[in-house]
């Protein structure tokens, strides 16, 4: 064997033992990642972001204050919230008898000089009754008598939710309250009305269910209309199950603009809050086409390529990128991590902003993105495209940069127009409460019942977005859905949050 054979031998080694090399420290990322997920803590909290409060703006903002001035610092003592005003009272005087009333010093009458007084919480369980409807009956006695038909009066069917069933708006209101605000299945429900005595089947309330849903469709579909108005709409999707779906696997649309909580204006616009759910034996992007109907404005979605079907402009979502991240960083253990550390805190610089910007008006919002974040952003692409050069691309942290790169012309969009979001977290919270319902009701038996889901969510949640008692507001919007010619604009919850 001569010396180019050695060579061609050593380089062929060499590679082999660099591939070894890769794949080693990729199965013990892998480990690690499996470690964490299992073990370690879920939060997203990057331990490195404290450094971004010593920076060189913080400390000029703490040199301006004056030098004789001095902080003392004591411990706030926790106080408990006062217990609210408008809940009935029941007031109980502990006094001392009449004969302890007398001094013994000089046999003197004791005066009262004050009071102490403390508040205890009882709490009554729930009461059911029954309301008995009486309709009399009366007739004339001389028609009778000449057998004149037709002559029975009585007062008309009184007005019923379920037609021909015992249930009321309120007990309705509380079956679908409990399972779609708090999550708690109809098997359970089934049982607390046993113990009141009351045998109410859960094959019934989900019958009820789905019925009391076709009375909110109306009002579904004003929503939908609102949302579509929107300048933004954010969207995400999850699983569910379906036992007599076609598919195993069926997905929950979302769909929301607005803010979490109520609040006048957004950004300096009046913009409604509106959670809207859309059931789907499907991934495929159509579902999103056909719910958003043309579309045109900002659709602000994570990176699954569904969303590209759509005619909306989508925008980026920068937690899921610093979410990758935060996985590399897992993965390569307590050494190793430094670029997924660079990224991180430089992300976090990109968010600090926004915290800044938060309750400004979307003008002053896009003029300081401007000045404050693109500056950022492009240090971030010549990192990100440096980096790529030198990662390997099968490893976490050079997925994390490849998905950068690929969706960098969404991730930068949200700089355009102060009404965007840097993150599509507001859509990552509304689906929540779903997919904390769906731990305890696990599937749904049928596309109807799943529909009917996808609809008393969206009810819910909305009022809860716009700050209304869900109970009530339930209540009273299966209470004027039944009846004919409601007006359906005025059981919109910003609307029926002015009553």
């Amino acid at each position: 064997m001569n010396t180019d054979d050695y060579q061609r031998r050593i380089a062929e080694l060499e590679a082999l033992l660099e591939q070894r090399d890769a794949r080693i420290a990729y199965l013990e990322e892998q480990f690690r990642i499996a470690q964490q997920k299992q073990f370690g803590k879920s939060t997203e909290g990057h331990p490195g972001q404290g450094e971004l409060f010593n920076e060189a703006e913080e400390l000029a903002t703490e040199d301006e204050l004056p030098e004789q001035e001095t902080i003392s610092y004591t411990r706030n003592k926790a106080k408990r919230k006062p217990l609210p005003e408008d809940l009935p009272r029941e007031v109980i005087v502990h006094d001392i008898p009449d004969e302890d009333k007398v001094c013994n010093c000089c046999a003197g009458t004791l005066h009262c000089i004050g009071e102490d007084k403390s508040e205890k919480l009882q709490f009554i369980p729930a009461q059911v009754k029954v309301i008995e409807h009486v309709r009399p009956k009366y007739a004339c006695r001389t028609c009778e008598k000449e057998g004149i038909s037709n002559t029975v009066r009585q007062a008309p069917v009184p007005h019923s939710v379920i037609s021909k069933g015992y249930a009321t708006p309120s007990l309705l209101s509380q079956i679908i309250t409990s399972k779609y605000q708090y999550g708690l299945p109809l098997y359970r429900q089934e049982a607390m009305f046993k113990q009141h005595g009351i045998e109410l089947s859960r094959k019934t309330m989900a019958d009820w269910i789905i019925r009391c849903a076709e009375l909110f469709k109306p009002l579904y579909v004003q929503l939908h209309q609102h949302l579509l108005q929107q300048p933004v709409i954010q969207a995400d999707e999850t699983t569910l199950k379906v036992v007599d779906a076609d598919k195993a696997t069926s997905y929950m649309w979302l769909y929301a603009t607005g803010a979490d909580s109520p609040q006048a204006t957004i950004t300096g616009s009046v913009i409604p809050n509106i959670v809207l759910y859309d059931y789907h034996n499907s991934r495929a992007g159509r579902c999103a086409v056909d719910f958003l109907d043309g579309y045109s404005g900002y659709l602000q979605v994570d990176g699954y390529q569904g969303y590209e079907q759509t005619q909306a402009t989508l925008v980026g979502c920068w937690a899921h990128a610093r979410r990758k991240f935060m996985e590399a960083k897992k993965g390569a253990g307590s050494k190793g991590s430094g670029k997924a550390d660079w990224a991180l805190n430089h992300i976090q610089k990109l968010y600090r902003i926004e915290m800044q910007l938060k309750e400004e008006t979307a003008s002053t919002r896009y003029t300081q993105r401007q000045e404050k974040s693109l500056p950022l952003l492009n240090q971030l692409e010549t990192w990100l495209t440096k980096s790529a050069q030198q990662v390997l691309p099968k490893t976490k942290l050079g997925e994390a940069i490849q998905y950068c790169l690929n969706q960098w012309h969404k991730l930068i969009r949200y700089t355009l127009d102060g009404h965007l979001a840097i993150d599509n977290n507001r859509a990552e919270r509304a689906v929540k409460p779903f997919v904390i319902g769906r731990k305890n009701w696990l599937f749904s038996q049928t596309a109807n019942g799943a529909n009917a889901s996808a609809i008393l969510y969206s009810i819910i949640e909305t009022a809860k977005a716009n700050g209304l008692n869900v109970f009530e507001y339930v209540m009273d919007c299966l209470e004027q859905l039944s009846k004919p010619e409601t007006d359906i604009g005025q059981l919109l919850p910003w609307q029926f949050a002015k009553r």
